[in-house]
């Protein structure tokens, strides 16, 4: 028996050494499906047994299994990819092209006429909310607000630089002023994606370590990629039996999350859309598809403070040149000859529907710092309205939870220097 097992090892270095660059060596346009077959980008058409069974219940007038369309709808989105040169194809979500392809249409078509443009600016927020509404009802991850903020950012430069900006009533100086504005946008926007500081375990508080040096008998091995060793930590826990019934259901419901299995710091608030406790949580943001916390939130300001700034000057750029005879704040309502020429009638539009998303980036640039200036979360605002425990005050504008306020100055201070401080809490819990 010694001489086969002996025989049998390098034979199974061998499979293992060769099954690695197999995984390793995937063309640009190869990839791993979900069912893990190697697949390539030609065959997207090929063995699409689910769209024939619907397509064919649809032909003879049969109904659809409940689980049909999705079935359809999950290899969709599992076989468009796009080519990448490191690790195969990559999957490309479908939420960002409605964006890519709607927004140009829909603007170039409220250019041919006046009433077209109103049914067309009209509709398109209400789409755009009514969408956000249905996301907002299942607690799921897209990505079509963030493609639509991106492309909508870039959209409207480049016909600021290709339309606006050959007209001549637009010089260099206030283009770089606009190009800078749109850079420093994208900056801090791309530091907010950083993370908003999500709760970490303690490693102070992890000390015991249990290694298996075979599997459990309830797991198979190959789910570990063939490893037999599998390494546990588990953290200590630090109540004792003598504390009372009360008081453990009283630090369970204030600071124990259910999901995640910890302690939570003060002020920190579990994500049902990222799965994930963040610290100081203030929202979760759609336009970015992240939360906004402890670590992201002044740069998440900064992004809104920017874009504001730099959208009001650019529509102010766009409406003195297409409407020069007409007042900076008359022009958005009456610009007569306007729709004449459509470079003009697609410059108005574009002014218009720029103004509409400034004006609910304003909106909520403005909730932001009244926020911050009470030293509120728009979380802790949402619970303490629940609970009816907050203060109003400015016709309900400012709202006050009178916890952690410590003045105007106080306040601010604390924003400004918060990501910079350590985390106090404890994970005696983590299990």
């Amino acid at each position: 028996m010694l001489p086969e097992t002996s025989s049998g090892l390098p034979a199974m270095k061998k499979r293992a050494k060769t099954s690695q660059p197999e995984e390793a060596t995937l063309c640009c346009c190869e990839y791993v499906n979900s069912r893990g077959e190697r697949s390539h980008m030609g065959a997207c058409c090929c063995d699409c047994n689910d769209l024939d069974e619907a397509c064919d219940r649809f032909l003879k007038r049969e109904p659809q299994k409940p689980e049909s369309l999705s079935k359809v709808a999950d290899v969709i989105a599992d076989r468009v990819r796009v080519p990448w040169l490191w690790g195969g194809a990559r999957k490309l979500d479908l939420s960002i092209i409605p964006p890519l392809v709607l927004l140009p249409a829909l603007l170039h078509m409220a250019a041919l006429h006046v009433l077209m443009g109103l049914v067309v600016l009209t509709a398109l927020p209400v789409l755009v909310l009514w969408y956000y509404y249905i996301t907002h009802r299942k607690k799921g991850r897209t990505l079509f607000f963030l493609s639509l903020g991106l492309f909508s950012l870039g959209y409207m430069y480049y016909l600021f630089f290709t339309q606006v900006f050959p007209r001549g009533d637009v010089d260099q100086f206030q283009l770089c002023v606009v190009s800078v504005g749109v850079l420093l946008t994208l900056l801090f926007l791309a530091h907010t994606k950083r993370g908003p500081g999500f709760v970490r375990p303690d490693s102070d508080a992890v000390h015991s370590t249990v290694t298996y040096h075979s599997p459990p008998a309830d797991r198979d091995p190959s789910l570990n990629e063939g490893k037999q060793g599998v390494t546990m930590t588990l953290a200590p826990r630090k109540v004792s039996f003598e504390q009372s019934e009360s008081e453990l259901k009283e630090t369970s419901r204030k600071n124990w999350c259910s999901v995640c299995r910890l302690e939570q710091p003060l002020r920190a608030g579990h994500c049902r859309i990222c799965s994930a406790c963040v610290l100081r949580l203030d929202h979760h943001c759609v336009w970015i598809n992240s939360c906004v916390g402890r670590d992201n939130h002044r740069s998440f300001l900064l992004t809104l403070l920017i874009f504001v700034v730099t959208s009001l000057y650019g529509i102010s750029l766009v409406l003195h040149s297409v409407c020069p005879q007409q007042m900076l704040l008359t022009a958005l309502f009456y610009c007569p000859g306007v729709y004449n020429q459509y470079s003009s009638a697609l410059c108005f539009t574009c002014a218009w529907y720029s103004s509409i998303i400034t004006g609910g980036l304003l909106h909520l640039l403005l909730v932001q710092l009244v926020n911050i200036s009470s030293n509120v979360t728009e979380r802790e605002v949402r619970v303490a309205l629940r609970e009816n425990t907050a203060r109003r005050s400015c016709w309900g504008l400012i709202v006050d939870t009178g916890v952690y306020n410590q003045g105007f100055r106080g306040n601010w201070s604390e924003f400004m220097t918060m990501a910079g401080k350590e985390s106090k809490h404890s994970t005696s819990h983590l299990v």
